[in-house]
């Protein structure tokens, strides 16, 4: 399976950057040891490590007034843009906005990571509204969000995100960027080569209808392609209102709104309770049977579905993913979704930027997975604002703004986008989008984390892991 390749690199890429941690303590610790001990007579190991703590973790909250000026506006374009096509792709854009709000509106890091998640849930809510207005692009009587994919992966998604933002706060800042550069560059390049492979299959599909047009017309006078990659008109013409009901499944919604309500009620206890405390624990473990109780669900229902329809010969698919629903490639999936949100977690992006490319690796054809990670994306984004506000963590105006623009630019990109290729003919416009998301983020974010980092090297700044119970 394609997608085993994406999960080896995400672990290896992890490993490598993690290994070279060693060597930057070595050369820091080889080169500042006479200087620190200079200057820390007299504190004990554990106030130097608080010291540390206090002087690298913390961060002033830094909120500019929401004035108009080339600011403003610049940021407002960077965050239509971005936002359009950080939702085609199903990846948020999460990775252009905090860089844009630090460096271009003067947001703490903090600040900015709290109202980038706006911005994309925001985006995410209209692409989800545009998309159960559009009909699946190749298939009758079946809804353009795959709620089976959904619930598989949103739970473990959910899980691993929690644990990735843990971790963000005990990473060092030059380790977080090292990975961004390497996670993003990958997951791009993947998705890059997929989009060519799709845009060639395309292109001989394209020139076969061609050669056929001279000879055989169809019943509509139009030129159609391979059904995988092509946007149809449905046979029988529906009104939106039959569009919209046959997009949503209600059940299968509120089965993740449930799952929504108990995490956020989880994290926000969770804030209250002293870090490493015996109930900071317990409420870290009560995620875990909220989760697999979802993913166990879904797990159960897919293998009897399959078992059943192989007993049966019947080879229709039960869900959008091309692959066999086994005990292996279950365990699979649950591994990838947990990986996933882990790493989006850690880096900030959440999981749209591994669970897009993911879907389009096991097979889930561009519009669907777009859709599908979109809708995945507003239920994670809405938790973490959610939190924010509660936390106070951004400012009103300012956040309700750049939710605003968001709230256009996802539905007029998903608009765009689905015009164009139901023109060209080629879905690959999807994917090539959301390569181009990762790689812009993956430049943007990375440069600018080794500059920072860079700074803190010369400032002889502390460079290792944080204690993770006083980091929290």
């Amino acid at each position: 399976m394609a997608a085993k390749g994406l999960l080896i690199y995400l672990i290896t890429s992890f490993l490598l950057a993690l290994c070279s941690l060693h060597f930057i303590n070595y050369y820091y610790h080889s080169h500042h040891k006479v200087v620190d001990s200079k200057q820390l007579v007299g504190l004990s190991s554990s106030n130097f490590t608080l010291l540390q703590q206090i002087r690298y973790a913390s961060e002033d909250k830094i909120w500019p007034e929401l004035r108009f000026g080339w600011r403003v506006v610049l940021a407002s374009v960077i965050g239509f843009l971005g936002s359009a096509c950080g939702t085609v792709g199903g990846v948020g854009g999460g990775g252009i906005f905090v860089p844009m709000l630090t460096l271009i509106l003067g947001f703490d890091t903090k600040s900015a990571a709290a109202i980038s998640k706006c911005m994309i849930m925001g985006a995410s809510a209209s692409s989800v509204w545009y998309n159960v207005r559009v009909p699946h692009p190749c298939r009758q009587h079946v809804p353009i969000i795959d709620y089976d994919l959904a619930l598989l992966f949103q739970p473990l998604l959910m899980l691993g995100i929690t644990v990735g933002v843990s971790f963000s706060l005990v990473f060092p800042h030059w380790l977080i960027s090292l990975l961004i550069i390497f996670l993003y560059l990958g997951t791009s390049s993947r998705s890059f080569a997929k989009a060519i492979v799709m845009w060639k299959k395309e292109t001989i599909l394209k020139r076969a209808m061609e050669e056929r047009k001279h000879t055989v017309a169809d019943s509509h006078g139009q030129l159609l392609i391979d059904v995988e990659y092509e946007a149809l008109v449905p046979n029988e013409e529906k009104t939106t209102l039959q569009i919209i009901r046959g997009n949503l499944n209600l059940k299968r919604i509120l089965a993740l709104v449930l799952l929504w309500t108990c995490f956020l009620l989880l994290q926000v206890i969770k804030y209250g309770a002293t870090s490493c405390s015996t109930l900071y624990w317990v409420l870290n473990l009560l995620q875990l049977p909220a989760a697999l109780a979802v993913f166990g669900y879904e797990c159960v229902k897919l293998y009897k579905e399959s078992k059943k329809r192989k007993i049966a010969r019947n080879t229709e698919q039960i869900c959008e993913a091309s692959i066999e629903w086994t005990c292996k490639n279950i365990a699979f999936c649950a591994t990838c979704g947990l990986v996933g949100g882990t790493v989006g977690g850690l880096l900030g992006s959440g999981g749209g930027f591994i669970l897009g490319p993911l879907l389009l690796e096991i097979g889930v054809i561009p519009q669907v997975a777009s859709a599908t990670a979109t809708f995945v994306m507003m239920f994670s984004s809405s938790l973490s604002v959610v939190e924010f506000y509660l936390l106070k963590r951004f400012p009103i105006p300012y956040a309700l703004y750049l939710m605003l623009v968001s709230i256009m630019a996802g539905f007029w990109g998903q608009f765009v986008v689905r015009k164009l290729i139901t023109i060209l003919k080629r879905a690959s416009l999807i994917v090539f989008i959301l390569s181009a998301v990762i790689f812009a983020s993956a430049l943007i974010m990375g440069i600018e984390g080794m500059e920072t980092s860079m700074k803190m090297i010369k400032n002889h700044e502390f460079m290792g892991f944080l204690d993770f119970c006083s980091s929290q």
